[in-house]
């Protein structure tokens, strides 16, 4: 038997949207595993021991920001990488994120950008060999969303403005005020 990649537990309500994940990432040499909702994943999350879980948030029984909250209360299941891939709204991210995800991919997702948040959770969660080399992977801070852990992007520089952008400001400035509510 070939050495696998990792062991992923892919969790979604849609037959489809597991089968896809599934192909995407055994092409890649991971090991997939399937649940149809946040309950079974419960089951099958021990038995399996998933290097990676990857959950939907709507679905059936048990959602997927709950199965998330649930998984990181177990000490048995707390330390495994666990990444959203749905459509979520803010509110979702922001749950998601207090619960204690790892990354979050949105659907409809690039397969390359779904193998690439897994090799990289997979890659946080894997125990470093010997401390003092350096090429040892560096326990990561738990980040979410769009940063998957990389470092914050650089503050933008202010470009040089002219006296047309001047003009347009004071116009944009009379149309929209501070004290507006965004849409």
């Amino acid at each position: 038997m070939a050495a696998t990649s990792g062991r992923v537990l892919v969790v979604d309500d849609s037959e489809v949207i597991r089968q896809l994940i599934r192909v995407n990432l055994e092409l890649e040499g991971f090991e997939v595993v399937t649940a149809a909702d946040g309950a079974e994943c419960l089951e099958v999350v021990r038995r399996v021991a998933p290097d990676v879980v990857t959950l939907d948030v709507v679905m059936p029984r048990l959602d997927g920001l709950r199965t998330a909250a649930r998984l990181r209360a177990a000490r048995e299941t707390a330390h495994l990488p666990i990444a959203i891939v749905s459509a979520c709204t803010p509110a979702d991210l922001e749950r998601g994120e207090s619960v204690g995800v790892d990354g979050y991919l949105a659907k409809p997702f690039d397969p390359a950008e779904l193998v690439a948040l897994v090799r990289r959770l997979r890659a946080r969660a894997a125990p470093p060999t010997d401390p003092a080399d350096p090429a040892a992977p560096v326990p990561a801070v738990r980040r979410f969303a769009y940063d998957f852990g990389s470092p914050p992007p650089a503050p933008p520089q202010t470009p040089r403005k002219t006296s047309r952008d001047s003009a347009l400001g004071e116009q944009v400035q009379e149309l929209v005020r501070p004290d507006d509510p965004r849409p």
